[in-house]
């Protein structure tokens, strides 16, 4: 399955631990990655310094469900049920 042009949901839903090119301290749940251009494309797709969660998560129809709200919406649960604040 390949990412829905525009969606960028993995890139806002779930935290990132590790350091990202502009943000070293990794990023929160919910906030937008800064790496993410004007169309919500990767800008390090390919690229050694992307996180290795980044590649690591594959799209799915469970996760990506059949709009951008769905997978957004999956992604914030899958982030709380596995968040151990």
């Amino acid at each position: 399955m390949d990412c829905r042009p525009g969606c960028a949901a993995c890139c806002i839903a779930p935290s990132i631990s590790s350091a990202i090119p502009g943000m070293p301290q990794g990023k929160p749940a919910g906030v937008r990655c800064i790496q993410l251009d004007e169309h919500d494309r990767c800008k390090l797709f390919g690229d050694a310094r992307r996180p290795a969660v980044c590649g690591s998560l594959q799209p799915s129809a469970e996760m990506c469900g059949d709009s951008r709200e769905a997978a957004m919406m999956w992604l914030t649960r899958l982030e709380r049920l596995t968040n151990s604040d």
